[in-house]
């Protein structure tokens, strides 16, 4: 078992194309032992975004704080504290902070 705070794991900002303030911290992942899933933070910052993008796998969401969209392929979807999303494999999304204070997120995939 391994028992930490989100705030001892390392924050890597994400430089990938189409990113504007973003940043994640890896929460659990193979690294820890992890069979099947990693668990990642997102914090998205006011005027930040995601890449809008697709991949093979799915993923679930849960807002902790802030406001935000999720956009996809008919529109985008109002977020906020208690929002959940499932993203489908190869379903086109990107997360999007529409408001004043950080949005930060959980993420879980598989590995």
């Amino acid at each position: 078992m391994i028992v930490r705070r989100y705030t001892d794991v390392k924050v890597e900002g994400i430089k990938a194309d189409g990113a504007n303030g973003v940043s994640k911290r890896v929460l659990i992942s193979e690294a820890d032992g992890a069979p099947n899933f990693i668990m990642r933070q997102f914090t998205i910052e006011p005027g930040g975004n995601t890449p809008y993008h697709t991949h093979d796998w799915e993923h679930e969401v849960y807002v902790l704080s802030g406001t935000g969209q999720v956009r996809q392929s008919d529109g985008a979807r109002e977020l906020g504290v208690g929002s959940v999303v499932l993203v489908l494999p190869s379903e086109e999304h990107g997360f999007v902070n529409t408001g004043n204070t950080p949005l930060v997120i959980l993420c879980s995939i598989p590995k």
